[in-house]
């Protein structure tokens, strides 16, 4: 069973998680959002398996320099806006097997596990 990581190098969260795995002896794949942008389709699998608000990063400059109409937005608009630009999405972003199993890094070690089926 696959594990990846999407992020990117310059993110403290990414940089946790992957030191946090590396500890639990857990192997991974990093994925670098910004060289290797996911794909529409992967986007869309996500999307269907945990939604689109978990997806959002609105700490991000790229979240605040959207408009307002961002607030009435569909799936598939937030779709193509993630597909447009990776920095929209929330990270790290932790899939298994292309199916997303949660964005962010925080909770207890029991927490993180469960949710990361570890």
């Amino acid at each position: 069973m696959s594990l990846s990581i999407y992020g990117i190098p310059t993110c403290n969260s990414c940089t946790k998680a992957r030191k946090w795995l590396d500890q639990q002896g857990v192997s991974y794949t990093w994925v670098n959002t910004r060289k290797n942008p996911p794909s529409r389709a992967e986007i869309d699998t996500w999307i269907t398996s945990i939604g689109t608000k978990p997806m959002k990063n609105t700490s991000g400059g790229s979240y605040r320099s959207l408009g307002e109409e961002k607030k009435t937005w569909s799936d598939t608009q937030w779709a193509q806006a993630f597909a447009n630009d990776p920095m929209l999405l929330k990270r790290p972003l932790f899939t298994r097997n292309g199916r997303a199993l949660c964005t962010g890094f925080r909770g207890s070690d029991e927490d993180l596990k469960k949710k990361l089926e570890i």
